[in-house]
Formats: C-alpha cells, sequence, structure tokens
C-alpha cells in the first residue's frame, strides 16, 4: 500500500505517467492501471494528496488486483494443474520456450514471464549449483593442467595454423607456465611436461588435467583408466595423475581461468616468427609478466610465492630423457608371428589367434600375454622381421630359417648315403631353392625304409644321377637291389655279336 500511495502521490503532483513509473521503480503499464482505477473511484488532481486514504487504496487494489483466496493467480492454478508433464519435459531436456509452446497446444495459455516464475520457484528450474572454495594445498604438492586455444600463427608456407596452449598453473602460488603446441599427441604432451618441470625446476606430487585423450583412455567420475604410456610416464617421474571429472571445471578452478588470461595478454596482438619463438616467448611472459602480477585472489606475485614456498617442496628434476613407449594389443597370426610397425616378431607357445599386449620403444619391443612378460625383442626396420628359431615348432624351425646345415644333418641322421645325396642336392648357387627336394627326400623315409632310401642313394651317387624324382621311381619299382651276375658260356656267342671283319675297312686300289 505504501508503494502504491507514492504512485499516486506522484501523479496528484502532476507527474507523467513515464516519470512516475521512473520514480517509483514500477512497470509504466502498472502504473496506468493503479491512475485509471484511482480516477473511477473519484481521485482527481485538483484534490491533492489528501484523498489518498486507507479506504480509497483499499478499493483501488482490489479493483486493479483479482481476489486470490490462496494467494495464487488463475494462471499459476492453471500451470501447477500441468506440473508433472512440464516435469517430465525439462527431465527430457526441452527447453521452458518449448515447453511454452506445446503447453498452448494443449490449450493451457498463459504468459511466459507466468511459466519462468513457476519453473523456477515450484520446480527448480535454472537453479545454480552452490559452490564453495576449496582450500589451497600444500606448497609443492599439485598444478592443475589444462588445454586452451590461444589462436592463429602464419606458418613459413604463409598458412594460419592453430595453437593450443598446454597451461599449467601451481595450486598454492599461481605460478602459471605455457607451452604452444600445435597438436594435443602424446608425444607433445609429454615434451610440454619436461618443459614445464624444467621452467619449475622440479616436478610436482599431484597433476590434475582434465580428460585430453593423450592422457586419459576412459574418463570416470572414480575409476578413470589412464593411458598406458603415460601411466608409465607419470611413474617414472614420480608424481600421481587426478584427473578432473567431465564437464566439470571446479575440479581444476584455477588453471581454467589461466586459459583467456594467456590468451588475451599473452597471445593477442603478437607476431611471431615460428614456434619455437612462440614457445620462447611464452616462458619469458609467464616469468616476467604473468609471475609478477598481483594475483587477484592471493594479492601477491605468484613468481616470488613459488620461488619462497613452493621451490623448496618439489621432486628433483629428472636427469634422464624418457623414450615414449608405444601400446598395442597384436593378434598372433598362423606363422606365429604379430605385425608391429609393418615389422614382424615371433611368438614362444601355441597362441595362433590370440590377442597380445605389446611394449614399443625406440629400442626393444617386449610382449605380454595375460601379464605376463613372454617375450623381448630388439626393434628392425619395417618390411623386417626378428625370429626366434627356439619359438617355431622344431620340425619347421630348418625350414622357416633356411637353416641348410640343420637339414642337412637331419638327413644324415636316416644314412650315410642319404646324407651324402641331401648335400648334393643342396650344392647349387641358390641352395634354399633346393630345400623343398631334400624334404621330399625324407618324406621318401617315411613311405619306404630308411635302408632302402639309402641304397637308393648310393646307386645314384655311384651314376652321379642327382635327381630326387629318380629315388621316387626307383623305390616304387623296387630297383634298389643289384641284379645278379651272369657269366657266359663258353663257345656260346651271343645273339647279336657281329664278327670282327665286318669292322673292316677296305681301301680301294
Amino acid at each position: 500500500m505504501i508503494e502504491i500511495r507514492e504512485m499516486l502521490r506522484l501523479w496528484l503532483e502532476g507527474r507523467g505517467l513515464r516519470e512516475v513509473a521512473r520514480l517509483s521503480g514500477t512497470d509504466r503499464k502498472t502504473v496506468r492501471r493503479y491512475v485509471e482505477r484511482a480516477q473511477s473511484c473519484g481521485v482527481d488532481r485538483e484534490g491533492g494528496a489528501g484523498q489518498l486514504t486507507d479506504e480509497l487504496l483499499t478499493a483501488v487494489i482490489a479493483g486493479v488486483r483479482r481476489k486470490r483466496p490462496n494467494g495464487k493467480s488463475q494462471a499459476w492454478e492453471t500451470i501447477a494443474a500441468q506440473s508433472g508433464q512440464i516435469t517430465a519435459w525439462l527431465d527430457q531436456g526441452l527447453t521452458l520456450t518449448k515447453i511454452h509452446i506445446l503447453l498452448g497446444r494443449r490449450g493451457v495459455v498463459v504468459s511466459y514471464r507466468t511459466l519462468n516464475r513457476y519453473a523456477r520457484t515450484e520446480l527448480g528450474f535454472g537453479k545454480r549449483r552452490v559452490t564453495v572454495r576449496v582450500a589451497d594445498c600444500e606448497p609443492g604438492s599439485e598444478v592443475q593442467v589444462d588445454f586452451g586455444r590461444l589462436g592463429l600463427l602464419t606458418d613459413a608456407e604463409g598458412r594460419g595454423r592453430v595453437v593450443k596452449g598446454l597451461i599449467f598453473t601451481a595450486v598454492y602460488s599461481r605460478h602459471m607456465f605455457v607451452y604452444p603446441t600445435h597438436r594435443e599427441t602424446l608425444g607433445e604432451v609429454i615434451a610440454g611436461f619436461e618443459a614445464a618441470w624444467t621452467f619449475f625446476g622440479g616436478v610436482f606430487a599431484v597433476v590434475i588435467p582434465d580428460n585430453m585423450k593423450a592422457i586419459v583412455d576412459r574418463a570416470n567420475a572414480t575409476e578413470p583408466r589412464l593411458n598406458d604410456s603415460f601411466r608409465e610416464y607419470a611413474e617414472s617421474r614420480g608424481f600421481v595423475v587426478d584427473p578432473a571429472r567431465i564437464r566439470s571445471p571446479q575440479d581444476k578452478p584455477r588453471v581454467e581461468r589461466c586459459v583467456p588470461y594467456a590468451r588475451s595478454n599473452f597471445f593477442a596482438g603478437e607476431q611471431f616468427r615460428d614456434l619455437d619463438d612462440c614457445r620462447e616467448r611464452a616462458a619469458r611472459w609467464c616469468r616476467e609478466v604473468a609471475g609478477m602480477r598481483v594475483h587477484g585472489t592471493t594479492r601477491l606475485h605468484p613468481a616470488e610465492v613459488f620461488a619462497t614456498d613452493e621451490h623448496p617442496k618439489l621432486k628433483p628434476l629428472p636427469d634422464t630423457e624418457f623414450d615414449i613407449p608405444a601400446w598395442a594389443h597384436p593378434k598372433v597370426a598362423p606363422d606365429r608371428h604379430v605385425q608391429l610397425n609393418r615389422a614382424l616378431y615371433s611368438v614362444p607357445g601355441d597362441l595362433v589367434g590370440q590377442r597380445l599386449t605389446a611394449r614399443v620403444d625406440t629400442r626393444t619391443v617386449k610382449l605380454y600375454w595375460r601379464g605376463e612378460l613372454i617375450k623381448v625383442h630388439p626393434v628392425v626396420e619395417p618390411g623386417r622381421r626378428h625370429t626366434d628359431p627356439a619359438d617355431l615348432p622344431a620340425e619347421l624351425t630348418a625350414y622357416a630359417t633356411r637353416d641348410l646345415e640343420a637339414l642337412q644333418r637331419k638327413a644324415s641322421v636316416h644314412g650315410p648315403h642319404i646324407g651324402a645325396y641331401a648335400a648334393a642336392v643342396l650344392e647349387h648357387p641358390l641352395p634354399w631353392t633346393k630345400m623343398r627336394q631334400v624334404y621330399r627326400l625324407l618324406g621318401l623315409i617315411r613311405r619306404h625304409n630308411a635302408e632302402a632310401v639309402d641304397e637308393a642313394c648310393r646307386r645314384a651317387l655311384e651314376a652321379e644321377a642327382v635327381n630326387v624324382g629318380l629315388i621316387d621311381r626307383m623305390l616304387t619299382r623296387g630297383l634298389t637291389e643289384a641284379p645278379p651276375a651272369t657269366t657266359p658260356q663258353p663257345g656260346t656267342a651271343s645273339r647279336f655279336v657281329r664278327d670282327t671283319g665286318d669292322f673292316a675297312v677296305r681301301r680301294s686300289s
């Protein structure tokens, strides 16, 4: 009533509706409704402010505001009848504007402002989650990491390439480091971490990154799965990885505001020769500008706080370069080899068709089966293979490795003439092309007995006939035994013996 009395008093003083609305903080249409109702009740500008009695104001209010027995308007009651349906639509992700349209199709015609007020007060629509400031950790304990877009950098060919910043922010001191890069690969991320440890002069105990693919394979609120290579890197450097949850910037608030700050204060408006120049100037900007500013929360210089409180608490810098491994899950082929980086490596045991876990670095290849290391190979070039003869079956080792001496020894076991015949077969400019003939010769031993094959090889060697097919025919036709010796009877001539005179040469006179 006090507000309405003041509204009418200003009007009685001769002010216009627009000015009354501005001075009273009320909508101009609302002022017009109250003034028109007061005029219908007999209020006149000539009568002055004495006309505004409590009885008059009660009549004016009753004429403008409809009676609400329960304190709610009719539109409010109409919307309340659709509360269940509105809640279901909100759960489906529909916007309130779309819900207003759907209610109109159902014949529920209300203003959007009334619908919005009802959804906010009764259904909790648009309520923001209450957040609290988290206390800072101990000095040197945590560093938060985030990727952010900085801008475009023109390369040598005149093309603009996107530059992203891998940003590190120390939680306690707010000291930050920016590592510009073009890609978010594992190699670039680890290179950024190495540059950050060098910049800070030590390693933090805990790293809180976002769910970048180079670090997190599968995001989860309580049990995230880290990338195997990055987990191995974290173990080698002695820090723990605690990824933030998906779409939860409050898990790493110290670094969130550093992304737009680095973009606007460092990168914007600058000209860089190349990416190396950008990285060098980024490190200098972090030391001289970002590190020496007065932080808005701590009201201190981050670089000074870091040097005094945090740097002594960091773990020492690594003294060795990290060899980034690659993890894969190759399938064992029928030839008992797996393919990694287009090279082949042998696998021990009968694991054909199984999936192994392989770790590959610049020097070695390690193969695991169900968590157990089963083989270690040196790295070979693409297109080559590394086969350990012990990984292959004994009967196939000589063939797979083209071991001619082992093949000849295997033949000599069955007989000296068989071994000599195998050596004669392999005596060739390209001896491995004759290995199949030796295997055929060994197959004849399984079909016939070794003594028969040895005798056939002896007779073939005497005749200097080096042909395994001939040995096969001899064994098949039973020609391995020598024919009995026959002596001609005296006084009998052979059927085809000719007289010596038939060979005499006659000379013409």
